[in-house]
């Protein structure tokens, strides 16, 4: 009898010693998992506190060089965190758990293996945790890396091109303001100011592809959530206003060069615009068709005022009864009309 109890005592004793020392490991991993798991929720709130990413170079190489540090500071966590997930591999190897079949009532004891699966099932769950933010975090950290450094490059592009833009532009602005006025141009030059200004418009085709790129830049930074700073905006802003009002003023040049050779120049007919009286008008229909406007009967005619009034005339003399009479008094008028001083 006493043999046996004496064995009963030492297999308790031994079993108390293994659950002591398994509560002991168990619960260095479960503390160790629980501060990497802070750890890294941490350092996810800081990574998010790092946007927005600013919209000039100063500002994204200064957030570059602080995520680079940030980095560093995540990398060198690494082997702790894989070390502490390794142990909680190798203690879930040791001591594997399993659902139970059926729920427990409430304030009944649980059976020392039942507390082990426990905890193995709070230790599983735990590295579980960890690890899914541990990839999580890594993976921000590259694509974060990888947005800055597209956004530095694009920002770049955008300074060099503003710069080459801006000084193009002043160029262009010289070439504008040493225009003379289209009145005080000579008949004769019209079509080498004419020939010029288109030759000067295809000049700035490099302008307006730069304009273009610049702004697609700035669409494209745009929707990857960065936007350019106030002096960046600013700056754009004056390109693109500088250069809608360079092509309105080429666009007018042009159009008052063409209208002043069209109504003035060799092949112009301006000259005959004086050969009516108020109130009618000569003009000219859009294929070069002249045509007359009486203002005061607000009416229009293909004929002239003059050529009407004669053809009225020669039909007032219809009336007359020989024909012979008849064609020699229409020639007569014809005669006045024309100024002729001595008959045909």
């Amino acid at each position: 009898m006493n043999l046996c109890w004496t064995e009963i005592k030492r297999k308790s004793h031994n079993i108390r010693v293994r659950l002591e020392a398994f509560s002991d490991n168990s619960g260095k991993l479960q503390l160790s998992l629980h501060e990497i798991i802070e750890w890294l929720t941490a350092k996810d709130e800081e990574l998010s506190e790092q946007l927005p990413i600013g919209g000039d170079v100063g500002a994204v190489q200064h957030q570059r060089d602080f995520h680079q540090a940030f980095m560093e500071d995540v990398k060198s966590r690494g082997p702790f965190i894989y070390s502490v997930l390794e142990s909680a591999q190798a203690f879930l190897a040791q001591h594997p758990f399993q659902e139970p079949d059926e729920m427990l009532p409430d304030g009944k004891e649980l059976s020392p293996r039942r507390r082990v699966q426990n905890v193995s099932r709070s230790v599983w769950k735990q590295a579980n945790v960890a690890s899914d933010l541990w990839e999580k975090l890594a993976a921000r950290c590259v694509d974060r890396h990888r947005h800055m450094e597209r956004t530095l490059e694009r920002l770049l592009q955008v300074q060099a091109a503003m710069e080459d833009l801006s000084h193009a532009l002043e160029q262009a602005d010289g070439v504008r303001d040493a225009w003379e006025p289209v009145g005080d141009l000579f008949i004769d030059s019209l079509q080498d100011h004419i020939d010029a200004t288109k030759l000067f418009k295809e000049e700035l085709t490099q302008v307006k592809e730069g304009m273009k790129h610049i702004n697609d830049l700035a669409h494209q930074l745009a929707i990857s959530d960065v936007h350019l700073s106030m002096e960046n905006a600013r700056a754009l802003e004056q390109l693109n206003s500088k250069w809608k009002l360079l092509q309105g003023s080429i666009e007018e040049r042009m159009k008052q060069l063409q209208d002043a050779h069209r109504d003035f120049g060799p092949g112009s007919q301006h000259f005959l615009s004086s050969s009516v009286q108020i109130p009618w008008e000569r003009a000219i229909s859009p294929n070069k068709v002249p045509y007359y406007i009486n203002h005061q009967a607000q009416t229009t005619c293909w004929d002239h005022p003059k050529m009407t009034e004669l053809y009225q005339a020669l039909a007032d003399l219809n009336n007359i009864k020989f024909s012979a009479y008849r064609t020699a008094m229409k020639l007569r008028r014809v005669q006045k009309a024309l100024k002729c001083k001595c008959p045909c």
